[in-house]
């Protein structure tokens, strides 16, 4: 179920391996798009709700409200603590 703040996303309408990926990327592909990906976010009008999402639902991968995987991880881990 799409949330309805997404029709505001800035990645609205981009392709989705911007910001989740490809299987076969090198350690360097990974970041230059990961860093591509968070250029998107850094713009985005949503982005702390989309970063919200991604934190309660514990979403573990992709880039999402301008965080990485191991971004996310250490927030939820502060939020525990």
């Amino acid at each position: 179920m799409t949330p309805e703040w997404f029709s505001e996303a800035a990645c609205r309408g981009l392709e989705v391996e911007l910001f989740l990926g490809v299987d076969d990327e090198t350690p360097s592909q990974r970041r230059t798009r990961q860093n591509e990906a968070v250029r998107v976010c850094a713009q985005c009008p949503v982005r702390g709700r989309c970063l919200e999402l991604a934190l309660t639902s514990n979403e573990r991968y992709g880039v999402w409200g301008g965080t990485t995987e191991a971004e996310r991880q250490r927030l939820i881990r502060e939020r525990a603590a």
